[in-house]
């Protein structure tokens, strides 16, 4: 007979019995016992074998014990006791029940010594000794007890005789296993003995049992109940746990829902997290609280899938009465421990029927509810709900659960602070940005902003700005950094580039004197350690709808693509030029003429550079994101996001603009020289008349015959041959121009009574809604715009 395979041997009487009755299995104890061979009894009733005044009993659920009067093969009856228990099936089968009765009864045998005896008896330490086929020699009083069997009754049996459970299969392993190494084994398990009325930690050392030749004979296992000891150590594990697991991000809402999934169920089977609401937004909570008190549920967690337990939802108010444990705890300031079975909860229920019906019909019976503090402030509460635990709160459940709660606190505040901030860094950055673009004929744009997903707003910006000519600029910037510092100074740059936008400075030239500008700011801030020195890229571009032509400059920025129409998308061939802040570097030009309804795509490098990836990579998605775009640029923005920026969220703020350019036709524009002769005003206003003619423009004739006459009176006195004069137009501007080769720019200044001149640009600036002059390669050009809709 081997030990993996016990149930034929003849030391001990086995029978299974099927859930109908019948008898499935016999071994050669049974047929010693009663004297029936396997083939006369398997498959007949099991009761067939009671005798005739015998009461079958009645089997409970898991296991029975007792005395029963069998009838033998030859006719006499035998008196056994007998353990059966039931055994679950492998598969959905109703299971199986195993019956055994140790063939032998007599006492292990012990030393002659009556104290010794009584002393292994007696001991508080419970003790059973198995021999080398798995077989129980006896058990002590404290052992009996905890298997809630007799002790004569128990010698022969093997431990999955006494029980089904898994842990009798793992001991028989472990003995096998001290039989055959001899070396000692600790196991260690968490259930409730028979002869108890809780579950109890366990504690069992296997110890070999040798003769005096060494050779191992038997296991001696006893059993410890270290339930506080393991108790203690699930405290440290779930405080431990809870260090690493809550405040894993800024969030507020998911530190608090980390804090509700590490306790369940280690310290309860439902946990919620409520939290208090300032007056205004930012604000902190209000002090002091008094009934009823309104939070909001930021979380909650349940052993049970679906949360059936919860009475109020995710983002919902709860308000809470003076009875109830959340609000006591609250105004408390300390934790507060409820029992149904105490009453304690019968003010709150009585007020709250939905919150009685729930707490009967899940049969809750305990509730421990904390305060969330961190410090000085109160911020919410957090309340522990036991149903499936069959125990109550205890003592140290409380510090347990303010220790955890109290970690939880600090990181939700944190949260808190920092989402405040970050709200307030937003608002910064959104205040400094373009709310809306500016409509213009030459272009139609689109633009995105994005913060970054973990550090937040930073130093991206765009801008879009209408200059004379029916021109366009566009720029887009990345300051180094991230925080209110980064938006801070964002907006100084990009209030920069609008003044030297402004006065239409070449993108080289404007580059040189915003690259002194750093230089100045991170002088500026060299001395402060909160801040050091201040470093940003950035890409300027001039579109002229009337050459179709684009001049663009960057200072260490990304080349931005282009799109022509029908066409994939290709990244424009720039000089890169330095950072700004570097200093005496010069910055270079590069001219390209765009066909009408081309696309041009300028970014910062938090689109296409992402944490893992190439970079390259990143440009490879950008222009397969951007090919053939035809539709409209919101949409296209979204799509360029979607593919480009992985799922997580940027690792770095992202800029995005999207201009398509839309080219003025030619008979928009009209241009004539004008030879260097006063008398020869008089032709040329006839032949602006003229063209305003053609252009149904006659209603604003008067003003532009007024505005044309003294630009080019002025060319002609101050200015140097050659003299030009362009008209350009849209549905809404007329613009006048007129350029000469001098660089000597005019002056705005108000005539005294007794001065000739001085009048004439005064009698533009009053005529007009806007004028100035712009330097160019020849020269200079005047030029003023007036709105038709005013004229009309």
């Amino acid at each position: 007979m081997r030990p993996e395979d016990p149930f034929d041997d003849a030391v001990t009487a086995r029978a299974v019995i099927a859930s109908d009755g019948t008898l499935v299995r016999w071994n050669e104890g049974a047929r010693l016992l009663l004297g029936y061979p396997a083939e006369e009894v398997v498959g007949r009733p099991a009761a067939g074998l009671l005798a005739d005044s015998a009461v079958p009993p009645r089997l409970p659920a898991t296991r029975w014990s007792g005395t029963l009067v069998l009838r033998r093969r030859d006719g006499d009856t035998v008196t056994v006791w007998m353990l059966a228990h039931h055994r679950k099936p492998s598969g959905n089968g109703p299971g199986e029940w195993l019956a055994v009765t140790p063939l032998e009864t007599s006492d292990h045998e012990l030393p002659d010594d009556p104290l010794v005896r009584a002393a292994v008896f007696q001991s508080p330490c419970a003790a059973m000794v198995f021999d080398e086929g798995l077989r129980l020699h006896g058990v002590n009083d404290a052992m009996a007890f905890l298997l809630g069997l007799p002790a004569a009754h128990l010698r022969g049996l093997r431990p999955t005789d006494v029980g089904s459970r898994p842990q009798h299969a793992e001991l028989e392993r472990h003995l096998s296993q001290v039989l055959r190494t001899g070396r000692p084994y600790e196991m260690q398990t968490y259930m409730k003995a028979t002869g108890e009325d809780r579950a109890h930690a366990w504690l069992a050392r296997l110890a070999p049992l040798t003769d005096r030749t060494r050779r191992v004979r038997g296991v001696c296992v006893t059993v410890h109940d270290f339930t506080e000891q393991y108790r203690g150590r699930e405290r440290l594990q779930l405080v431990n746990e809870a260090s690493m697991r809550v405040g894993t991000t800024l969030d507020v809402a998911r530190t608090a829902q980390e804090l509700a999934e590490v306790c369940v169920p280690a310290l309860a089977d439902f946990v919620s997290v409520d939290l208090l609401e300032p007056d205004e937004p930012g604000g902190e909570p209000v002090h002091p609280l008094t009934a009823p008190v309104s939070l909001r549920r930021v979380a909650h967690q349940s052993r049970t899938p679906g949360n059936p337990e919860a009475t109020t939802e995710v983002g919902e108010v709860v308000v809470y009465p003076a009875a109830a444990p959340h609000a006591d705890s609250l105004i408390a300031g300390h934790s507060i421990m409820a029992s149904v079975s105490s009453g304690e909860l019968d003010p709150w229920l009585a007020v709250d029927d939905v919150r009685a019906r729930e707490i009967l019909q899940h049969g809750v019976h305990a509730i421990l509810s904390v305060p969330l503090q961190a410090r000085g402030t109160t911020l919410g509460v957090a309340a522990f709900t036991r149903f499936s635990h069959p125990e109550a709160f205890t003592h140290d459940d409380v510090l347990l659960a303010e220790e955890v709660t109290a970690r939880a606190a600090v990181c939700i505040d944190n949260a808190r602070r920092y989402s405040r901030e970050r709200e307030t860094t937003l608002a910064l950055q959104r205040s400094l940005l373009p709310r809306t673009l500016p409509r213009t004929p030459a272009v139609e744009a689109a633009t995105r902003y994005l913060p970054a997903a973990r550090t937040g707003v930073g130093g991206d910006w765009f801008d879009v700005i209408p200059l004379s000519g029916m021109r366009v600029a566009m720029v887009v910037g990345d300051v180094v950094g991230h925080g209110i510092q980064a938006s801070a100074t964002m907006g100084r740059l990009r209030t920069a580039v609008r003044t030297l936008a402004d006065i239409d400075l070449a993108p080289d030239e404007l580059l040189t004197h915003l690259d002194d500008l750093v230089h100045h700011l991170s002088q500026e801030s060299g001395g402060d350690p909160g801040h050091g020195e201040v470093g940003a890229t950035c890409l300027y571009a001039v579109y002229d709808p009337v050459s179709r032509r684009c001049t663009l400059a960057r200072a260490g920025h990304p080349a931005p693509v282009m799109i022509p129409p029908g066409g994939a998308a290709r990244h424009l061939e720039l000089p890169s030029g330095p950072p700004l802040g570097v200093g005496g570097l010069p910055f270079e030009s590069a001219e390209l003429e765009l066909p009408d309804e081309a696309v041009l795509a300028f970014y910062t490098d938090g689109l296409v550079e992402s944490r893992g990836r190439d970079p390259e990579a990143g440009h490879a998605l950008l222009r397969e994101a951007l090919s053939h775009a035809t539709g409209p640029l919101d949409e296209t923005c979204d799509r360029v996001l979607q593919t480009v920026l992985s799922p997580g969220g940027a690792t770095d703020d992202v800029a995005l603009l999207l201009a398509r350019t839309h080219g003025l036709p030619a008979a928009q524009v009209a241009t004539w020289d004008i030879p260097s002769d006063p008398a020869l005003v008089a032709p040329i206003r006839k032949q602006v008349l003229d063209q305003l003619g053609t252009w149904a423009l006659t209603e604003a004739s008067f003003t532009a015959e007024l505005v044309v006459s003294e630009l080019v009176t002025n060319a002609i006195r101050y200015g140097a041959p050659p003299i030009r004069l362009r008209l350009i137009h849209d549905a809404s501007t007329l613009i006048c121009e007129v350029s000469d080769t001098s660089h000597t720019a005019p002056h705005l200044r108000r005539a005294k009574t007794w001065d000739e001149g001085g009048r004439g640009l005064l009698l533009v600036a009053q005529l007009t809604q806007r004028w100035g002059s712009r330097h160019t390669a020849e020269g200079k050009t005047i030029w003023s715009e007036l709105t038709l809709a005013d004229e009309m």
